[in-house]
């Protein structure tokens, strides 16, 4: 299915491309031959018109570029011809209106009515031939689907009554949505049915078989003595590239993450782990480039008076570089500027605290006023690690953490932070107890996630850094 993706993604775009500079070109003869013609008396000739050439090949670029900020191209192959309507219905309005405020305001007309009649007709004409266009496409991927010509690869998760119902009642689906199922996930149900696919193991083995199978939909269909595992398979799956649907019953299980999708008679669940909007995720990943690049030009000078005091203060390295947990459970190496003295952890890994004798003179300061952690404005800009969300751990204490508090998987739905609502409201931890209390903070922080929130991070990081509050 890959390479049908980046095939039906690039006649999408085509599609889109096509649609804008027709749009445009339809409003530019609009103009030229009723507003302008009305106006002056005469009909004014095209003829080689830069600002129509430039017009045609910067226009489709910004509604591009719209259509990334919005998550169209996201899920190419997943669009309803209903979708379709409601997202270009919105888009193009949100669209045209930018485009009347920054282009055609300030076009000489005879009254304002040419203003409105430039506005309707453009968004007439980029509704209707971007509708067009997406549409034909829609009906051509969902007829391939319906044919079962394409499909996603799937695992039904259970092996009781339930999942077998289920099973048949996809294969016996007149108009197919779309499944090919792979076989079965045992969940250790005393149910012992027949399946009609194969047994592939059982689901903590999920991640292999999602790989090894290249799965794209999960169907998870439990019994109703199965529910205790609901929260450990999803904290599984939410670090894999696929879709999870799973059945109604069970929504209390997976509160705030639940959408529906009504699948002819079979009526599933989808759950879904976005926890900002397509939009919001671009504008905060571009504020990460800008202020990584930003922190990283403006601290030079600091970078370079803690580099000689650390090294006049005691023996190692400027650096300190430790693997941490980030997201969806990759890791990653983690840079600090030194604060210990070398050897720290000869005896394994320990957590800081205020009365910690393997802090140097100078790392005490660093770690009071955060200033250890400027070196992470490069974690940031590759992409590691984001300005805000939940301080990355080790590997060593993440798996004490998960056993007192499972909950903790469900930070690894969002990057790793250079500040994070945890470290406001509770600060460093001293031990495994007192990290499941701050992690709570950042439970709820990644289920309110937004750039406002985040805004609010930073300022009161900005506010803890001055009044040198830190560990």
């Amino acid at each position: 299915m890959k390479s049908k993706k980046v095939i039906r993604l690039t006649v999408h775009l085509l599609g889109d491309w096509a649609a804008a500079s027709m749009s445009w070109l339809g409003l530019f003869l609009y103009r030229k031959n009723f507003i302008e013609a009305a106006k002056h008396g005469y009909t004014i000739p095209v003829n080689q018109d830069t600002k129509l050439y430039l017009g045609l090949l910067l226009i489709p670029i910004f509604w591009l570029l719209i259509y990334t900020l919005t998550g169209y191209y996201q899920f190419i192959l997943r669009r309803s011809r209903l979708k379709e309507l409601e997202n270009t219905f919105y888009t193009s309005a949100v669209g045209v209106i930018i485009l009347f405020f920054a282009l055609i305001l300030d076009d000489s007309v005879s009254g304002y009515k040419d203003y409105y009649s430039s506005l309707g007709i453009l968004w007439v004409l980029h509704f209707g031939m971007t509708l067009l266009f997406r549409l034909l496409n829609s009906t051509y991927t969902i007829h391939k689907i319906r044919n079962q010509k394409w499909g996603y690869n799937t695992l039904i998760i259970g092996t009781g009554i339930n999942a077998v119902n289920l099973f048949d009642e996809i294969s016996n689906q007149k108009v197919k949505e779309g499944f090919f199922i792979k076989g079965f996930v045992s969940l250790n149900s005393k149910e012992k049915n027949r399946l009609p696919a194969p047994l592939l193991g059982d689901w903590n083995s999920l991640s292999r078989l999602i790989r090894e199978n290249e799965i794209e939909d999960i169907i998870l269909c439990n019994e109703p003595n199965e529910s205790e595992l609901i929260p450990q398979i999803i904290d599984v799956i939410q670090n894999e590239e696929i879709h999870l649907k799973m059945l109604p019953s069970d929504y209390n299980l997976v509160m705030g993450m639940v959408k529906m999708n009504n699948i002819l008679g079979a009526s599933l669940a989808e759950v879904d782990f976005e926890v900002m909007p397509y939009w919001q995720k671009f504008v905060k990943r571009s504020i990460d480039i800008l202020f990584g690049l930003i922190g990283l030009v403006i601290f030079l000078p600091f970078f370079i008076v803690i580099s000689i005091a650390i090294k006049m203060n005691s023996e190692g390295p400027i650096f300190f570089k430790q693997d941490r947990v980030g997201f969806k459970g990759m890791s990653f190496k983690i840079i600090k500027f030194r604060s210990m003295y070398i050897d720290a952890e000869k005896n394994g890994p320990q957590l800081s605290n205020d009365k910690d004798d393997r802090r140097t003179k100078v790392g005490k300061f660093l770690r009071k006023t955060r200033l250890d952690e400027l070196p992470q404005f490069y974690n940031v800009l590759v992409g590691q690690m984001s300005l805000v969300g939940p301080r990355p751990e080790r590997q060593f204490f993440v798996d004490q953490i998960v056993e007192k508090a499972p909950l903790y998987k469900r930070l690894q739905r969002v990057k790793p932070g250079l500040t994070s609502w945890g470290q406001i409201k509770f600060g460093y931890a001293e031990n495994v107890n007192q990290m499941v209390d701050r992690m709570k903070y950042d439970v709820f922080y990644i289920e309110n996630m937004s750039l406002a929130l985040d805004i609010k991070i930073l300022i009161n990081t900005l506010i803890i850094v001055f009044q040198s509050r830190g560990k």
